[in-house]
């Protein structure tokens, strides 16, 4: 079976890191490069990170390229209150010294990239300051990407980190909006709506220690830092984790329902980073997005514990059935 080849571009950060290692353990992708964009954590932080991770997946042969350390024009902000200093939820994980990133950066990385394969897949996980500069310096490389998936913004929901803001957006809004008044490609859009439907659980994590302790011993590693947060943050007893629905989305797209709209981002003032898509019609503008509006959540949660872990998603949702039932006995 031919892998699909893609090109991720993260910031590493928790979820980020869960999102890779999803990707990488997927029979059905073959990645070619990670680029690290200012984000969660500094750039430098996140190659690191990047790394660390592919260590895991013993994948440390693809090559890393340090991207933006800064958005376009605001001042950077990071997220290391959510996601630790460290970016991996203070795990404190062991630093890879036995392979350095590319000596390349994002923008050279993705033009040596592109310039050898076609048909690849850019998915986009973090602040979209690199896709811009790559969209500004190089457009023609474009022309051997079919697909831009991106995961921001907030539709019908509130932020995550204004009133109105997605993270990724509020971080580097001007990027956003370049990206999504210049990409050659419909851009399709993760946003909080559907990924907030996916909260990883205590018991979910504890499940799979039980299935798998090996696989599962960087994820127990780097998630109670971030079921602290949100606890302490919102008393939820579990932590949203919302990039690994890019990959699942990329590979299951009957998992989900989708509206084709125009979508801006506001660049300045109250509103800074608010994703508006334009459901009415209003500026009567071509639809530049394919957004998602809804996901089978049970599904898409079975379809990322089993990349996790490398195992059977049919096993994983009947799992997660047992979990339910346990818990509806306590109703």
């Amino acid at each position: 079976m031919r892998k699909q080849k893609v090109i991720i571009d993260a910031d590493p950060g928790i979820d980020d890191s869960l999102a890779l290692l999803v990707a990488l353990r997927s029979p059905k992708l073959d990645v070619i490069g990670i680029s690290i964009v200012e984000g969660n954590v500094p750039t430098i932080i996140g190659v690191q990170n990047a790394l660390k991770v592919l260590r895991e997946a013993n994948r440390l042969d693809i090559p890393v390229f340090a991207g933006a350390e800064v958005p376009l024009k605001h001042e950077y902000v990071s997220a290391q209150d959510t996601h630790g200093e460290d970016g991996l939820g203070q795990s404190q994980l062991e630093r890879v010294t036995d392979v350095k990133p590319s000596q390349r950066d994002a923008q050279a990385g993705y033009a040596k990239l592109l310039s050898e394969n076609e048909d690849v897949w850019f998915l986009a996980l973090g602040p979209l300051t690199n896709v811009a500069i790559a969209l500004q310096q190089q457009p023609d490389i474009w022309q051997q990407v079919s697909r831009l998936i991106v995961m921001g913004g907030a539709d019908q929901t509130n932020g995550n980190t204004s009133p109105v803001a997605e993270y990724n957006f509020w971080v580097d809004p001007d990027a956003a909006d370049y990206v999504f008044q210049n990409s050659p490609l419909n851009i399709e859009l993760v946003p909080l709506d559907v990924t907030r439907k996916l909260e990883f659980t205590p018991n979910m994590l504890q499940m799979m220690q039980y299935l798998d302790a090996e696989k599962a011993k960087f994820v127990a590693q780097i998630m109670p830092f971030y079921f602290d947060f949100h606890w302490q943050q919102e008393h939820v007893l579990g932590a949203v984790i919302n990039d690994p629905l890019v990959i699942i989305y990329a590979l299951h797209p009957e998992l989900v329902r989708s509206v084709n709209k125009y979508v801006t981002v506001v660049t300045d003032g109250i509103a800074l980073g608010q994703s508006i898509v334009d459901r009415a019609d209003f500026w009567k503008k071509q639809p530049n997005a394919t957004i998602l509006q809804a996901v089978d959540a049970k599904s898409a949660m079975a379809h990322i514990i089993s990349g996790l872990l490398a195992s059977n998603v049919a096993d994983i949702e009947n799992e997660l059935d047992n979990i339910a039932t346990n818990l509806e006995r306590l109703s």
